[in-house]
């Protein structure tokens, strides 16, 4: 057969092959139920931060060299003395904030997030992950003495991108001559290492989601919460580490909105079907007053009265209870409860209560962007994890083994396309995008919420250990140990002269590279680092003078950051923004704005544009002459135009570009002309 033949013969296996897993899927399904009774509606809860911040504890611990270490801890209760304290606490999240020494909040830069239950994968576990086609939890390893590895460092670098690129080229180069064998085990690999990670930044995410609302002192401002969840979604975009610090709340915003839709949808969703069956609906709502799981229950009298009945199971993804023998004696846990003559729960002493034993069958994940995402099958353990299994076997054959890709073969697109859309329209969470979150999220629950009764906490424990399918990941039960252990070697870390400090001596050496040198001169030192494989990055020899430069750029950034803001969001500064910042920050780019970049001089041409206050106008004229670029003046230029005769900033824009010219400031050579006509105007 020639390899021309060979080709074309797996690029049919392949679409035949997901025609096939195609038709099977759609086995599983059904049609969809009828229309749930109207009356029955639940509305999804509110937010609500009472009692939170009992959840929590918060430290910060002051660092030499000018930073903070601030770490958010889990509080834990003793369930026998119903005592509390630091011993019982669960380290979560430490975030490095870099404060150059001083107290002004201007200057201060965060930088690196540890997840202190995120660990580098023992040798065993690396040897696991190597295994084409083992989807099996790894064993816990032992945590050495060694600092945690940071999920994520919140300075923006474009090594992320470069590191993608060398991949590829890696991939192309290397890898795809190789056998068949060694080159599965390296897909497999590269594809562990990149789901662990993005685990790590899901219960990241999950953490600080809840710890954003807690109210009062939390020693992260709402800003830098948010800057640092925007950051970590961003880690799954292509160019999301490009994503500059104005557009961050954004991004944050649009993502909170965009979960809360996805929420309420599934909410509703799986609500109506889950009581078109005659089943129960629970929502397990978290110390934030969100529900982001929900369990399906039913109760022994059912499954007798039910036997034989007919069971759609649409965005349920269960087999049927009413056709289940083991249900009539079920082993597993069971819960009492006690309902009213309208079936809904009650207290246990409420007058006519009745007794019902019940039964959980699922837990669901509700924030998924397209159905409820079946976390637990309380019947069938391996039920969630061959679904999730169904994705990776696809990506693995046809990228590891077949080496197709949906660029390279039509008949694959076309099959993979048909598949997804299908699946995807008939609410099957077969072949979706990875539960990373929504596990992330439920393992977050169990470990905080002492609400859930223990025995059911320890049920879904076991099932969620079996769902894993990451070699390189820990178990739920010793991660608690692994964080506690963890920050104290991180605090170990941050105590030597040689660890913590001199990082970030480093990190300071690097950021000035962007105040000595030109963008032309710091591309040269970028590519000198990515052809050197990272082992030389150009470093400033820090003194008193740059170091100073340094605080006055951060500060710099700082104000460039709001004004952009407020001109992109402001409609009018005085009604909808906070005046007093807004003045400080024009007042700094007017007095220390030179190297202020072209979006900030845009930004500032808007502000005055929409304002009506005089102080904030001049102050608009002052910074656009104080910023040192030829955009600046051309706005400063247009003000001066559309100006009328009399008004008072005409004649101050006049003056301020009379000067930026006898100062040598950057001006085109067209608007230079303009500008010297301007003292020959009738006007003047």
């Amino acid at each position: 057969m020639s390899l021309t033949s060979a080709i074309k013969a797996q690029r049919t296996y392949a679409f035949c092959w997901c025609l096939c897993l195609l038709i099977s899927s759609l086995a599983v399904s059904a049609q969809p139920p009828s229309q749930a009774d109207p009356g029955t509606r639940t509305n999804p809860p509110t937010a609500e931060a009472d009692g939170l911040s009992s959840l929590f504890r918060v430290e910060k611990i002051a660092l030499d060299l000018g930073a903070e270490l601030i770490t958010i801890h889990a509080r834990r209760a003793d369930q026998e003395q119903e005592l509390q304290g630091p011993a019982l606490d669960i380290p979560l999240i430490s975030v490095l904030r870099d404060t150059l020494g001083d107290t002004n909040p201007h200057n201060d830069r965060l930088r690196y997030v540890w997840l202190h239950s995120y660990t580098r994968p023992s040798i065993k576990q690396r040897a696991t992950a190597f295994v084409p086609f083992l989807y099996t939890a790894g064993a816990n390893r032992k945590v050495g003495s060694g600092p945690p590895p940071a999920v994520i460092d919140l300075h923006e670098s474009d090594r992320v991108v470069w590191n993608s690129i060398f991949w590829y080229l890696f991939k192309r180069m290397v890898v795809n001559g190789l056998s068949l064998t060694p080159k599965a085990s390296v897909m497999q690999y590269r594809q562990n290492s990149v789901d662990h990670r993005r685990t790590a930044v899901a219960d990241s995410l999950a953490a600080l989601a809840l710890f954003q609302e807690i109210e009062g002192e939390k020693l992260l401002s709402d800003s830098e919460l948010k800057d640092i969840q925007a950051r970590l979604s961003l880690t799954e975009k292509t160019f999301g580490w490009k994503m500059q610090s104005q557009n961050l709340e954004r991004v944050f915003e649009e993502d909170l909105k965009m979960e809360r839709d996805h929420r309420a949808r599934n909410w509703e969703l799986l609500r109506q079907y889950t009581e078109a069956q005659g089943l129960y609906f629970e929502p397990l709502v978290m110390g934030d007053g969100f529900a982001r799981h929900a369990v399906v229950w039913t109760t022994e009298s059912d499954v007798k009265d039910n036997q034989g009945k007919a069971f759609e199971r649409r965005f349920l993804n269960i087999k049927n209870p009413w056709q289940d023998k083991r249900l009539l004696d079920w082993k597993g846990y069971k819960q009492v409860r006690w309902f009213n003559s309208e079936d809904r729960e009650v207290a246990p002493e409420t007058p006519g209560a009745r007794a019902k034993t019940m039964i959980p069958l699922a837990l669901y994940g509700l924030d998924h962007p397209k159905v409820p995402m079946i976390l637990v099958d309380f019947r069938d353990a391996r039920n969630p994890k061959y679904r999730e299994l169904s994705r990776r076997i696809l990506l693995d054959v046809t990228n590891n083994v077949l080496s197709l890709s949906q660029f390279h073969s039509i008949p694959y697109f076309f099959g993979r396309m048909v598949y997804d859309f299908v699946t995807g329209r008939r609410g099957m969470d077969l072949n979706q995008s990875s539960r990373f979150r929504l596990y992330s999220q439920l393992k977050f629950l169990l470990a905080i919420d002492e609400s859930l009764d223990p025995e059911f906490s320890q049920v879904v424990s076991r099932h969620v250990k079996i769902a894993s399918i990451n070699p390189l990941g820990n178990d739920l039960y010793a991660e608690r140990q692994i964080a506690i252990k963890q920050y104290g070697n991180l605090l170990a870390y941050a105590r030597r002269p040689d660890g913590l400090p001199k990082k970030i001596r480093k990190d300071r050496r690097e950021e000035m590279v962007r105040i000595k040198h030109s963008r032309l001169e710091r591309a040269f030192f970028t590519a000198a680092n990515v052809f050197s494989l990272g082992l030389y990055t150009h470093r400033e020899k820090e003194t008193p003078q740059l170091f100073a430069q340094l605080d006055l750029r951060r500060q710099l950034d700082h104000h460039e950051r709001f004004v952009r803001e407020v001109a992109a969001k402001s409609a009018r500064p005085e009604i909808d923004t906070n005046m007093d910042r807004l003045r400080e920050s024009l007042s700094f780019i007017a007095n220390s704005g030179n190297a202020a970049e072209v979006k900030t001089a845009r930004a500032v041409a808007r502000i005055y544009s929409i304002s009506q206050v005089d102080e904030i106008r001049m102050l608009c004229l002052a910074g656009l002459y104080r910023i040192n670029n030829s955009s600046s003046k051309k706005e400063l230029l247009s003000i001066y135009h559309s100006a009328q005769p009399k008004d008072k900033s005409r004649d101050v824009s006049a003056g301020y570009l009379k000067r930026a010219v006898a100062e040598g400031q950057r001006i085109s050579s067209r608007d230079v002309t303009s500008i010297n006509a301007i003292g020959k105007l009738p006007s003047d």
